[in-house]
């Protein structure tokens, strides 16, 4: 029933929020910071969750959250974070204070967040514990800038 109750909660990666946005034409540079967080969060993409599942008169419940997340930059470096801190213009080229990165090459990267859920739940007279990793992708692009002088 446990899984029942964990099935109807539709658990899925977090919405992945990333400076350079990862979109076309969108470059970030090397040397300068990039910052990742968890875009828009929903109770099914970080939680909490609870549901219930019930037979035969029994009934379980279970309680869902994200407790990390984990960005693989595609350059060797995973980088445990919380929910992060989202980008503002305003913030510049200052560094995340809670989930940030600095390439030190360019190229063409993979960046992969991995949502760490843990589910716990009891209900007829036992309990337990449950993780489950979700993963989410999206392609980012560092450039290098030179600088010419005359």
């Amino acid at each position: 029933m446990a899984q029942q109750a964990m099935a109807s909660m539709q658990l899925r990666a977090i919405n992945i929020g990333l400076v350079p946005e990862p979109v076309a034409g969108s470059v970030g540079l090397v040397g300068m910071p990039n910052w990742m967080w968890v875009d828009a969060p929903t109770d099914n993409t970080w939680g909490p969750i609870t549901r219930s599942a019930s037979a035969a008169g029994y009934t379980v419940t279970a309680t869902a959250k994200v407790s990390q997340v984990n960005w693989d930059m595609g350059d060797g470096q995973v980088v445990p974070c919380g929910a992060g801190t989202a980008y503002q213009d305003s913030f510049g080229r200052q560094s995340s204070p809670t989930c940030g990165h600095t390439y030190t090459r360019q190229g063409s990267y993979t960046v992969r967040a991995t949502s760490h859920w843990v589910i716990t739940w009891s209900g007829i007279g036992q309990s337990g514990t449950i993780t489950m990793d979700l993963t989410d992708s999206v392609p980012v692009t560092i450039g290098e800038a030179q600088v010419l002088k005359q």
